[in-house]
């Protein structure tokens, strides 16, 4: 059996996948933020100073390193990934993916 979903947007990819990783509201909302300012940068490493004021900008936060704790909670949660210094985005989440299978058995 095949199912397609649409996913029209960055928040419903982020949504559809978030049986997975357990997110709050809040935190698919900064995720989608993040993805959507990395979706322009060159930098391999997706917490940046500058994505993290950008994200600050986007979410209404007055300090950007409000979302030091919410960086620790999606990479704990697996939605992003941490190694050597930087930050990426787990597969899974990545809008360049057009094809993503899972094969249940």
């Amino acid at each position: 059996m095949k199912v397609n979903i649409k996913a029209n947007s960055i928040f419903k990819r982020v949504q559809i996948w978030n049986g997975i990783f357990n997110l709050t509201n809040k935190e698919l909302e900064i995720l989608s933020a993040f993805i959507k300012v990395n979706l322009t940068s060159k930098s391999k490493n997706f917490c940046t100073k500058k994505s993290k004021d950008e994200v600050a900008k986007i979410m209404n936060f007055d300090d950007p390193n409000t979302l030091n704790n919410y960086i620790k909670k999606l990479k704990d949660k697996g939605a992003f990934k941490y190694r050597k210094g930087i930050y990426s985005l787990n597969r899974l989440l990545n809008p360049k993916e057009t094809k993503i299978e899972i094969n249940l058995v």
